[in-house]
C-alpha cells in the first residue's frame, strides 16, 4: 500500500511537470511567433523592440512587486493544509489571499497609469515608451488576482489550471498583437511609438482572457471544493491576520527573488542605452538595446520553458513532503530535477553559441544583426536554469529567503559589470557595448546559483555524482556539437541555408538523445519516474542498453 501511494504520489509530480513543460514550450513558441512578427514588421524591427521591451520591463517590475511571488507562496500553504486533509484551512487562505493581493494589484495598476510619463521621461530616457506604459497599466491588477487562483491549484497539484491559462494567455497575446499592430500600422502610416503601444496593450486583453477563463474553472469546480471543505479535517482554526502574516512571510521572500530577477532586466533598461551613447547616436543605442531586449531575450528564454516546470512543481510537491516527513521522495525529486535541468541547458547553451548567425538570419531575415551579443548571452542559460530548480528547491524546503540573498550579490555584480562594460565600444572590447551587459547577466547568474547550490546541498545533504552530472552530459553535448557542426558545413554548400540549418539543429536533437541513452544517464529509478517510463526501461533492455539484474538462485 505504501509502495502505490509512493508511485501515485511520483506520477502526480512527473504529470504534472510535464503538462507544465507542454504549457510554456507552447507559450514560448506563441511568443516567439508575435516576436518574429514585430521585429521582421516594417517600422518595427529592432528600434520598436527596444521602445516595447523598455515599458514592458518596468511593467514586470511592478507585477513583481504586487504578485510574481504569489503562486509559489499560496502553493506552498495550501500543499501543507491540503497534505494533511485541512482542505478547510487551505481554501480560507485561498480567499483572503485573493482580496489581499487584489488590492496590491490595482494600487500597481495606478502608480503604472498615473507615473507612465515620469517613468519614460526620466527613468528610462526614452519618452516613446509612455503609451506602452498606460496600456499595461490594467494587467496589474489582473495578473495579481490570477497568481492567487493558480497558487492555489498548484498547491492541490492540479497543474492543469496554470498550464490552460498560461497558454490561453499567451495565445491572445500573439492573436491580439498582431491584430492590433497591423491595424495601427495602417491607420497610423507606420508609426512605430503606437504599433509599440498597441502590441503591450495586447498583454492587457490576453490577462483578462486568462482571468475569465481560471473564473470559469473555478466556478466548475466549487462544488467539488465546497464538498473537500465540508469533509476537512485537522482543521484549526486562525484568525485572518495570522492567515494574512503567514502568506506575507511566505510570499515576501519568494517575491525578493522575483523582484531582483525583474530588477536585473530593468538594470539593462536604464544602463543600456545610457551607456551606448557614450559612442552611438539616439537611435542606434536603441536599435542595440532592441536587439538585446527583443531577438536576444526571446531566444534564450526559450529553453528556460522546459525548466521552469521542474522549478514550479517542486515547490509544492517538496512542501508535502516535507509536511509527511518524507525527506528522501524529496531528496529523489531534486536530484532528478537537476540532472534534467543540466541535460536541458547544457546542449542549448552550446547549440546557440554554434549556430548563433545562422539561427537569427533563419528567425530574423530583415533584422539578423547581433551575432556577438546572443552567443554571449546563450552562456548564462545553463546557470539561469539550474539557479531555477535550485531555488524552487530552496522554496519548497522553507528556505524562501535563500534565494533573493543569492540573487541580491549578482544583481550588485551586474549593475557595476553594466556600468563598466557597455560605455566600452565592441570594436575595443569583445564584451564591451551591448554584448556587455549580457556578460554581466552571465555572471549575474552564476555568482547566484553557487550561492543557492552550496546552501542547498548544507540543508538536506544533497548528493551530487559528478561523472553522471557533469562529465556526461558535457560528452553527450560535445558528441552532439561536432555532428550538427559538421553535418551544417557539409550541408550548406550543398542546399539552401535555411534547410541546411533545419536539418543540423534536428539532427542534433536525434544525437543528443541517443547519446543520453548510450551513456546510461539515466538509472532505472529516474527513468521509472517518467510517465510510461517501465515500458521505455523494458524496451531498453530488449535492445540491450540497459541488462536486466538476475535475481539470485537462493531467494
Amino acid at each position: 500500500m505504501q509502495n502505490e501511494r509512493k508511485k501515485i504520489r511520483q506520477e502526480g509530480f512527473m504529470q504534472g511537470i510535464l503538462a507544465l513543460i507542454f504549457s510554456q514550450v507552447l507559450i514560448k513558441l506563441l511568443g516567439l511567433i508575435y516576436k518574429l512578427y514585430l521585429t521582421n514588421k516594417q517600422g518595427f524591427g529592432d528600434e520598436g523592440n527596444a521602445i516595447y521591451s523598455s515599458g514592458f520591463q518596468i511593467y514586470a517590475l511592478l507585477l513583481t512587486l504586487s504578485s510574481i511571488g504569489v503562486p509559489n507562496a499560496v502553493a506552498k500553504l495550501v500543499s501543507e493544509r491540503t497534505s494533511i486533509g485541512d482542505n478547510r484551512g487551505a481554501h480560507k487562505i485561498f480567499k483572503i489571499a485573493f482580496i489581499t493581493f487584489g488590492f496590491i494589484g490595482f494600487v500597481g495598476t495606478l502608480i503604472l497609469f498615473f507615473g507612465a510619463k515620469y517613468i519614460a521621461n526620466v527613468v528610462l530616457q526614452i519618452p516613446e515608451a509612455e503609451y506602452s506604459l498606460i496600456a499595461l497599466s490594467p494587467s496589474i491588477f489582473f495578473v495579481s488576482v490570477i497568481s492567487v487562483i493558480r497558487g492555489y491549484f498548484n498547491g492541490k497539484q492540479t497543474m492543469k489550471a496554470t498550464a490552460n491559462s498560461q497558454t490561453i494567455e499567451q495565445l491572445f497575446k500573439t492573436i491580439f498583437t498582431i491584430i492590433l499592430v497591423e491595424i495601427i500600422g495602417i491607420i497610423s502610416g507606420i508609426n512605430t511609438t503606437l504599433m509599440a503601444a498597441v502590441a503591450n496593450f495586447a498583454t492587457t486583453l490576453a490577462t483578462i482572457g486568462s482571468f475569465i477563463y481560471l473564473y470559469k474553472y473555478y466556478k466548475m469546480r466549487r462544488r467539488e471544493i465546497a464538498y473537500e471543505v465540508k469533509t476537512s479535517i485537522n482543521y484549526k482554526s486562525n484568525r485572518v491576520i495570522h492567515i494574512l502574516k503567514n502568506i506575507l512571510l511566505v510570499a515576501i521572500p519568494m517575491s525578493l527573488s522575483s523582484i531582483l530577477t525583474s530588477v536585473n532586466k530593468n538594470v539593462d533598461s536604464m544602463t543600456v542605452v545610457r551607456g551606448l551613447k557614450h559612442f552611438l547616436s539616439d537611435q542606434e543605442a536603441k536599435i542595440q538595446y532592441g536587439i538585446l531586449s527583443g531577438k536576444v531575450d526571446t531566444l534564450i528564454t526559450l529553453p528556460l520553458s522546459f525548466n521552469i516546470a521542474f522549478a514550479t512543481a517542486l515547490v509544492p510537491a517538496l512542501s508535502a513532503s516535507i509536511a509527511r516527513n518524507d525527506i528522501e521522495t524529496g531528496k529523489k525529486r531534486i536530484s532528478f530535477s537537476l540532472l534534467v535541468t543540466m541535460l536541458i541547458s547544457l546542449p542549448c547553451t552550446v547549440g546557440m553559441i554554434i549556430f548563433a548567425k545562422p539561427i537569427l538570419l533563419l528567425l530574423f531575415p530583415n533584422a539578423s544583426s547581433g551575432e556577438r551579443i546572443f552567443q554571449i548571452a546563450s552562456l548564462s542559460i545553463v546557470f539561469t536554469s539550474l539557479e531555477q530548480t535550485v531555488n524552487g528547491a530552496l522554496q519548497g524546503i522553507g528556505k524562501a529567503f535563500v534565494p533573493a540573498f543569492a540573487l541580491s550579490f549578482g544583481v550588485v555584480t551586474k549593475i557595476i559589470l553594466n556600468l563598466i562594460l557597455v560605455s566600452i565600444p565592441p570594436e575595443t572590447c569583445v564584451i564591451g557595448g551591448a554584448a556587455g551587459a549580457a556578460f554581466a547577466t552571465t555572471v549575474c547568474h552564476i555568482i547566484a546559483f553557487f550561492i543557492g547550490f552550496k546552501i542547498l546541498r548544507k540543508n538536506i545533504k544533497l548528493t551530487i555524482n559528478f561523472t553522471k552530472f557533469i562529465i556526461k552530459p558535457i560528452i553527450a553535448t560535445v558528441m552532439m556539437g561536432i555532428c550538427s557542426f559538421c553535418i551544417y558545413n557539409y550541408l550548406s554548400g550543398i542546399i539552401i541555408e535555411k534547410m541546411s540549418i533545419i536539418i543540423s539543429l534536428v539532427v542534433a536533437v536525434v544525437i543528443y538523445l541517443l547519446s543520453i541513452i548510450s551513456l546510461k544517464i539515466f538509472d532505472k529509478e529516474e527513468i521509472n519516474m517518467i510517465p510510461y517510463g517501465a515500458k521505455i526501461y523494458s524496451f531498453l533492455e530488449k535492445i540491450g542498453l540497459y541488462k536486466a539484474k538476475k535475481t539470485p538462485k537462493n531467494q
